[in-house]
């Protein structure tokens, strides 16, 4: 699947650009603050739905602008769709072919999409979050599964808060049981994703590193050495009190961690911060090989200018370490290019202004 043609109207800083992107390869480039990244940002919001660099797409849309349109040709094995996201009166639109989808799930397992971005940095030497995060995401990209688990735990979660911001103990316990049995499932899941992932990351960042370092993802749930919804309920039901004196749930997946380690060690702590960096950018090409091991399909990548603070060396490493996708989005300042070879029938446009010049 590659996206053909994109139309942007009122995003950000592009006030209206149509693009032609029919090519496995494209390279934007330009020096900061043109829109190379905004670029990237539409491309991902018609993947997900959502932007990777806020939560609030309010923030969008042009200045002066009431909201913005985004749309994309997409083909895939000679079958074109046309999809589009309108941004209006506060409220998302999403059409695939004119038809309304109402729950973004659609775009996800249709157009899957990794992004490599300056803030991946966090999932190294970041709190914990953002590393649950990052695995969150990559497994909702392989597996509905785990998605509706994910999303069904979140949403009794948020009951059981309430509950216990009441401090009604009857209520709270009403919701042990579903909070476990979907924890339960996303602890299970989390474990044999790290455990795929470390098949693959320590072994890249060795290579490309050149350093002799163990470099791999510890998972702790909170809910360690629990393994019935029976064990979790009892363990829950001790901690009521607690919970409500912190008012909210003290325990779950949602406080799980997952930790970068070397040799036994906290990794934020020892690796410099070209070793952080480059850790960085290779949880997400592992998370690309995983993906690709896991569906056998090939995602598509935007990659937005995370290379800058590697040497040339180890930037052609990382680029020949990409696994096989569907399309790839560059972004680089001028006159530079991280290929080891000319691609052909790459697609080059040179960013200015909110416009785009081949």
């Amino acid at each position: 699947m590659r996206f053909t043609s994109l139309s942007i109207r009122n995003f950000r800083n592009i006030s209206s650009a149509d693009v032609d992107i029919n090519a496995e390869d494209i390279v934007l480039t330009g020096i900061n603050g043109q829109g190379k990244t905004n670029f990237l940002e539409a491309v991902y919001l018609l993947c997900y739905g959502s932007s990777f660099r806020t939560n609030h797409i309010k923030e969008c849309v042009k200045h002066e602008n009431g909201g913005f349109t985004l749309s994309a040709v997409s083909e895939n094995n000679g079958i074109k769709e046309k999809i589009s996201i309108t941004f209006s009166d506060n409220k998302r639109r999403i059409t695939i072919d004119g038809k309304e989808i109402t729950d973004r799930r659609s775009l996800i397992y249709s157009f899957p999409c990794i992004v490599f971005s300056h803030d991946d940095i966090l999932f190294v030497k970041g709190e914990p979050e953002y590393r649950r995060k990052f695995f969150d995401q990559m497994m909702s990209l392989y597996s509905p599964l785990f998605f509706d688990s994910l999303r069904s735990y979140r949403g009794i979660l948020m009951q059981r808060n309430a509950a216990v911001k009441q401090g009604n103990k009857e209520i709270i316990s009403l919701y042990n049981s579903r909070l476990a049995m979907f924890g339960l499932e996303i602890m299970k899941e989390r474990a044999e994703a790290v455990y795929g992932f470390n098949s693959i990351f320590p072994e890249l960042f060795r290579r490309i590193s050149s350093a002799d370092m163990d470099v791999n993802v510890r998972y702790q749930p909170s809910w360690q050495g629990m393994e019935s919804v029976d064990e979790i309920c009892s363990y829950l039901e001790s901690n009521i009190d607690r919970d409500i004196v912190l008012s909210t749930t003290s325990s779950g997946p949602h406080r799980d961690k997952f930790t970068v380690m070397c040799d036994g060690i906290p990794f934020s702590s020892i690796g410099s911060t070209g070793q952080v960096r480059l850790a960085s950018i290779l949880f997400r090409i592992a998370e690309s090989i995983y993906f690709s091991e896991k569906t056998g399909n090939k995602p598509m990548i935007l990659i937005d200018d995370v290379l800058l603070e590697l040497d040339s060396e180890k930037r052609g490493l990382v680029l020949e370490s990409l696994p096989g996708y569907s399309q790839a989005f560059y972004t680089f300042l001028p006159n530079e290019s991280y290929f080891s070879d000319k691609k052909e029938n790459a697609l080059t446009y040179n960013v200015k202004e909110g416009s785009f010049y081949d």
